[in-house]
């Protein structure tokens, strides 16, 4: 528990950082920025302030210094305007387009709307001057987008890296419930065991003790099922046909004669590497769904057909169906449509298929009120190769 406090507090605390740091970058670029503004007014002003006097003063040697201030100033651009608003001179725009008329009229309207113009007065004449933001402004102007862009990237790593290690501590967490829960049943199964051998020396019926037998093998395998979450399982040579009908028969014995059960398949033997206490977990898993989406009554069909290199399992029900638009959403954890349950049967179905065995499950087909079809498909061993008999 302290140790998620912790990290929330580190989340914190890092994301106060991260904005008291951009918060101070982007006060001194605004800083910055109305300092330069202010400028480049100023030599603007100084460039008026010299026309002025060269345009009412004859002897140009007597103020050569101050022209030669003015005429420093070549980053700023600008133009300058008449009384009557014709275009009298242009500096620092574009050279090969000081004749386009159209241009100096964009470029006039942009300069009267960053700043306010200078007026100059000679020989009984006014004219005015605009002039827009040097490159140098307009940098400073893009960069606190930048700087936001790569705070939001540097925020989105902190997120997706305490997002992961979250998730792997969840993961660890219900790994070590599922070992757990294993562990916990192992020690009455052990003593079960025992009370089956006393009932088979008892005068009882020997149908009697099978069922509470193969119930009791059943809890053992789900034990042994439990123990292996989280850990990369053994792969093993089996016939495909032989471990889905098992898992198959045991649920149509256990269910409601309402529920109508068929299994084919097009050969008696597909050879595939798999765990078959898992994989019978995934064919239980999508039975027990589908006689849930049928309320415990209807159809249940399972089809296995083949092609040269993969096997395909279709486990078909004619439940109330599923949206298109949820089709991926039913193998994501906690995702359920009933009123109990955590939502993990499919979710640990598709981690046993696509994780574990490399193969592929997904919502064939489905439409509302008419039913479902699950597809998985797994990679077949040929039979020139294969030890299944």
């Amino acid at each position: 528990m302290s140790f998620s406090r912790n990290i929330f507090s580190a989340k914190r605390l890092i994301i106060l950082i991260s904005f008291s740091i951009v918060s101070l970058i982007l006060w001194n670029t605004y800083i910055f920025f109305k300092k330069f503004k202010q400028e480049e007014r100023a030599k603007m002003e100084l460039f008026a302030t010299a026309i002025e006097e060269f345009g009412n003063n004859p002897d140009l040697d007597a103020n050569m210094n101050l022209e030669l201030k003015a005429i420093g100033n070549n980053d700023i651009p600008c133009i300058s305007v008449s009384q009557n608003g014709t275009i009298k001179e242009v500096h620092n725009l574009d050279p090969n387009r000081e004749d386009d008329i159209f241009y100096l009229q964009q470029q006039l309207a942009l300069m009267k709307k960053q700043n306010k113009p200078i007026e100059i007065n000679y020989l009984g004449k006014t004219e005015y001057i605009y002039y827009r933001d040097s490159d140098l402004i307009y940098k400073l102007t893009y960069y606190p987008i930048a700087l936001i862009l790569i705070l939001g990237l540097f925020l989105a790593v902190i997120y997706l890296f305490f997002n992961s290690n979250k998730v792997a501590e969840q993961n660890k967490l219900w790994t070590g419930m599922a070992k757990e829960t294993a562990h916990q049943i192992g020690t009455p199964l052990s003593s079960l065991l025992g009370w089956v051998a006393i009932l088979r020396s008892e005068n009882i019926s020997q149908q009697y003790v099978d069922e509470i037998e193969n119930d009791v093998n059943r809890l053992n395998i789900i034990a042994n099922r439990f123990s292996k979450i989280g850990s990369l399982p053994k792969l093993d040579e089996h016939n495909l046909v032989a471990i889905t009908k098992n898992a198959f028969d045991y649920l149509q014995t256990r269910s409601s004669k309402q529920v109508i059960f068929s299994f084919n398949t097009v050969a008696e033997t597909i050879p595939v590497k798999l765990n078959t206490e898992l994989y019978g977990w995934v064919i239980e898993n999508l039975i027990k769904n589908a006689i849930d989406a049928m309320q415990g009554k209807g159809a249940i069909d399972v089809t296995l057909t083949t092609n040269e290199t993969r096997v395909f399992i279709h486990i078909s029900d004619t439940g109330k169906g599923i949206p298109k638009s949820k089709f991926n959403q039913v193998f994501k954890p906690g995702f359920t449509t009933k009123k109990r349950g955590w939502g993990l049967g499919l979710s640990l179905s598709k981690r046993i298929i696509e994780d574990y065995h490399k193969g592929r499950i997904f919502v064939q087909k489905s439409e509302i009120g008419k039913g479902t079809t699950f597809e998985i498909q797994m990679q077949k061993v040929p039979l020139s190769t294969s030890n299944v008999q």
